[in-house]
């Protein structure tokens, strides 16, 4: 049985292990989901309420090459190796204010530009902090997340 754990009952450091679980990319393998592949007390699922499902999908599909499992109209699955890393979850409206989801890019410039190009709103311009350098933008439902790159 999946569990679903609150995004705003983690700390930042299992938010941060939960991001990168989160920023596997889809190349074909099978998402048959196996009590194998479950962490105990581990970060298993995020969910972001979007507002609009088609717009969303496109978005984190072009910005970040996601792939979803559809089931229905209100909910998609994030796909991963090996099962889901999260979904997307059909609500009208969003919360803003809780914890900071934080992608990992290898190539930070690439990435603001697919961003920009698929349709995100930065909000904060690239900047330095120690460890490396990071964005902030909103997606189209206006949920707040930054990516982060080494260099």
């Amino acid at each position: 049985m999946r569990q679903r754990i609150a995004l705003t009952s983690m700390s930042a450091p299992l938010m941060l292990i939960a991001v990168l679980l989160c920023t596997c990319t889809y190349h074909g393998e099978s998402t048959d989901m196996t009590e194998s592949s479950h962490i105990h007390h581990g970060i298993d699922y995020i969910e972001f309420a979007v507002t609009d499902m088609a717009e969303s999908k496109r978005f984190y599909e072009a910005a970040f090459d996601w792939k979803f499992n559809d089931y229905g109209p209100t909910y998609a699955g994030i796909q991963k190796p090996g099962g889901e890393a999260g979904g997307l979850r059909l609500e009208s409206e969003v919360s803003t204010g809780g914890p900071l989801v934080v992608l990992y890019s290898t190539d930070l410039d690439m990435t603001l530009t697919r961003v920009r190009e698929a349709g995100g709103k930065i909000v904060k311009e690239t900047f330095d902090f120690p460890g490396g350098r990071r964005f902030h933008f909103e997606d189209p439902s206006g949920n707040e997340l930054a990516v982060y790159s080494e260099k």
